[in-house]
């Protein structure tokens, strides 16, 4: 006789009446979150760089992206991120690393890659060819534009749970 499958949720005590599914699903992206920043992490010390939390190579990718130098600000909203703290020491780490570098233009402080931050990202990427595209097939590679759309609603439903909690105090 089969028993009926019983959920693999985080927190049992939270299951909604409701369903289980959303329980579920919040235990597979903790899983999941900690395997990609885990990742992000390992990947960028295979490089040779030193100590980088997930934190800074995430912020390290985004000064490069679009080859534009970039405010503490845009870096925040584009990644995010509420704790401008965070990032702003995630930043003084990658400016003392040799990394990235912070121009004053008028009031802020633009920041931006230094050549050996280049070469970092360039070494990263060719790790993440070795270690994960290298794994990535083409179902995998089909289903991914959709989980993306997926992952963006969810996204929103706790941007909105998040904004109600907050109304709430």
């Amino acid at each position: 006789m089969n028993k009926p499958k019983k959920p693999l949720v985080l927190s049992p005590h939270l299951v909604s009446p409701k369903g289980a599914e959303l329980s579920e699903f919040e235990f597979a992206m903790v899983v999941c979150w900690n395997a990609f920043t885990r990742w992000l992490v390992k990947g960028a010390s295979a490089t040779g760089v030193g100590d980088m939390t997930f934190i800074d190579v995430v912020v390290l990718h985004q000064l490069k992206h679009r080859a534009r130098n970039k405010k503490v600000a845009d870096i925040c909203f584009v990644l995010n991120f509420d704790d401008v703290h965070v990032v702003t020491y995630s930043l003084k780490k990658l400016v003392a690393s040799g990394l990235a570098v912070g121009e004053k233009v008028g009031k802020e402080v633009l920041y931006r890659t230094t050549d050996a931050g280049e070469a970092a990202i360039e070494a990263y990427r060719e790790v993440r060819e070795q270690c994960l595209m290298s794994n990535v097939d083409e179902a995998l590679n089909a289903q991914l534009p959709e989980m993306v759309r997926f992952l963006g609603g969810l996204g929103g439903l706790y941007e909105r749970a998040a904004r109600s909690a907050s109304s709430l105090r």
